[in-house]
């Protein structure tokens, strides 16, 4: 197994796309304007022609990313697909009944129903029911770690023992042992199953970025138990220096990523939330630039009920250059505990 020794789980170590589509917001400037979850050039057609009832664009572009094993891209597609397809699934169910063993489909078909569980009241039985799809996923296609992704966000929501889920994340780690979407699944099921255990989380997602190349998103984990700790309002005070050093390591993978580029945009926005909360304004102002003119409703909507307008006020006094801390912390809104329901 690549790199398993650096990226153990500690518990073993030895000793959504809210929006379907692009909204424009008036401002007062031209270059105010701020997009929403905007799909990139690449997902767009594939959106536009599912509406429509064509499931081609969609099955093209999820085919074009298995072949380039572009793991990290294929993971966002398929989750924004299977966004679209939670209100409007005519086009997959055709897409299924078509080509009930196309890997992509499958694995689409999977993500859909993970999503759906997820929002039960009896969610645990709900992904129980549901683990044959994901499994028929995973025989699919075995080189794609996608559907071990989704098989860890199942374990984790089907609350699963820590051996089962240490297995899981040997063969997705396998598979590609520095995808982030795995990594970040692994690393909300720590937070799960040692709530308020912020160091843990901290050490594995240190480890795995250490082990990654400088342009992998892994890069940004530890910024993602950056945004835990500062959300969870439970545990142990953690070192300064550490949730800085977290920022840093995402400002340095920042430059080398698309700049004013929808592909990006979610990390920069997470990237920004918590460089506000630790007040380093004059490097959130250098994120937003690289960022332009799009918003994600991760992380925003962890915080409000309205994570556009979140975002455009936290954009709006970071800009302004005011003194101090701006007017509107990103605690503001439902309170800074994330949602449990998230996923």
């Amino acid at each position: 197994m690549v790199g398993t020794m650096a990226m153990q789980l500690p518990f073993i170590r030895p000793g959504r796309m809210t929006r379907t589509a692009s909204h424009p917001v008036s401002r007062p400037r031209a270059d105010d304007e701020v997009l929403l979850d905007a799909p990139d050039a690449r997902l767009s057609p594939a959106l536009v022609a599912a509406a429509r009832g064509d499931h081609g664009p969609a099955s093209g572009l999820l085919r074009a990313t298995r072949v380039a094993a572009e793991w990290e891209r294929r993971d966002r597609y398929v989750t924004r697909l299977a966004s679209f397809a939670r209100s409007r699934p005519d086009w997959l169910d055709a897409w299924l009944a078509t080509a009930p063993h196309d890997p992509d489909a499958l694995l689409l078909g999977a993500q859909l129903a993970v999503d759906r569980a997820w929002q039960s009241p009896a969610r645990a039985e709900a992904l129980r029911e549901i683990s044959p799809l994901i499994t028929a996923a995973a025989r699919a296609d075995h080189a794609d770690p996608v559907p071990w992704r989704l098989a860890l966000d199942h374990a984790r929501g089907a609350q699963a023992g820590h051996t089962y889920f240490e297995q899981l994340w040997a063969a997705a780690v396998r598979r590609a042992p520095h995808h982030y979407g795995c990594h970040e699944s692994a690393l909300r099921y720590l937070a799960a199953s040692w709530h308020g255990s912020h160091q843990e989380c901290f050490d594995f997602a240190d480890r795995a970025a250490q082990d990654a190349p400088a342009d992998a998103l892994v890069q940004a984990l530890p910024l993602r138990a950056a945004f835990g700790y500062l959300t969870d309002g439970c545990g142990p005070e953690l070192p300064r220096a550490r949730l800085d050093a977290a920022a840093d390591r995402a400002i340095a993978l920042s430059p080398r990523l698309p700049a004013a580029d929808p592909w990006p945009a979610r990390m920069r926005n997470l990237l920004v939330f918590v460089l506000v909360r630790l007040e380093r304004w004059q490097d959130a102002r250098e994120q937003l630039r690289l960022n332009g003119p799009y918003a994600t409703s991760f992380p925003w909507d962890q915080v409000s009920d309205d994570p556009l307008g979140h975002f455009l006020r936290i954009r709006d006094d970071v800009l302004s250059g005011a003194a101090g801390r701006p007017a509107r912390h990103p605690r503001s809104g439902r309170g800074g505990r994330v949602s449990s329901g998230d996923h």
